[in-house]
């Protein structure tokens, strides 16, 4: 966008450092999802509570992902946590909004949903935390070729996709073909979750190519496309994963604390004290 709206709004008062950048009403929009985010995350907030103590990781997980978010969507709706980048298709000395803050964001995020997806599985721990890193490895790899004016930018782009193809195979099938504590509820709520979390994914390089890459669409097209797909994947998909997961046993996850006082108070109560010197 290349017009001005006028007023004492967060466009005017934190006034746009590119050619191409949003306006009044994107800023309208992202009002409206950072507000959608953050009240579920006060409802989130208050499921999490009301849990007892010791079963409140994938909650607290969501709670991360949800504050994050919250933040990010606060900075843009602000018109702050941008950076002006050349664009590679619209002429000599043409720049364009990058939103690098959404990058912190997802930065976070991403390895914190594949986490939450994750851990649910009989998947080992090293093969997590590899999906874990090649997720950030694939943010990375976003935010670079964003910030890169030139056609290189594209080769981060392949590298980034290389990644997410990475990511798919553990999600649709690594994770699935191992060990569910929990072998009915659990392994049918991680493959609707899985399928769910993937097909999301599959957008977020086109929006990619078609906004930061190629400038195609204009960066008001651009807020409102990742911003469906960031409520999509994040609320709604943490609100969706824990229905889905009601019902099974926490134990089953096996995740304790491994504390030393933890694993003492599992003494039985005749089972004598040491005898002090």
């Amino acid at each position: 966008m290349l017009a001005r709206d006028s007023g004492n709004d967060a466009v005017d008062i934190n006034p746009p450092n590119a050619v191409y950048h949003i306006v009044t009403d994107t800023s309208d929009w992202l009002w409206a999802a950072f507000s959608l985010v953050t009240l579920c995350l006060l409802v989130m907030g208050c499921i999490t509570f009301m849990r007892p103590r010791g079963k409140r990781l994938f909650h607290q997980l969501a709670l991360i992902v949800l504050l994050t978010t919250s933040l990010s969507y606060f900075s843009m709706a602000s018109d702050l946590g941008a950076t002006p980048v050349v664009t590679e298709f619209r002429g000599e000395h043409q720049t364009r909004q990058v939103w690098y803050v959404r990058y912190i964001q997802w930065f976070i995020t991403f390895p914190i949903l594949l986490l939450e997806l994750l851990l649910a599985t009989g998947l080992s721990l090293s093969d997590i935390l590899t999906t874990a890193f090649v997720s950030i490895f694939l943010v990375v790899m976003g935010l670079v070729g964003a910030l890169v004016p030139s056609t290189y930018k594209w080769g981060y782009y392949t590298f980034g996709s290389t990644a997410l193809f990475y990511i798919w195979f553990v999600l649709l099938w690594q994770a699935p073909r191992g060990t569910f504590a929990a072998a009915g509820t659990l392994r049918k709520g991680y493959i609707f979750s899985s399928i769910y979390l993937a097909f999301m994914l599959i957008t977020y390089p086109i929006c990619w190519a078609l906004s930061e890459g190629a400038n195609v669409i204009s960066p008001t097209g651009e807020m409102i496309w990742y911003g469906i797909l960031d409520i999509i994947a994040g609320p709604f998909f943490l609100f969706f994963f824990l229905w889905e997961i009601r019902g099974v046993d926490y134990h089953v996850f096996g995740l304790h604390s491994g504390k030393y006082t933890d694993l003492h108070s599992t003494r039985t109560s005749t089972e004598k004290p040491p005898v002090s010197a």
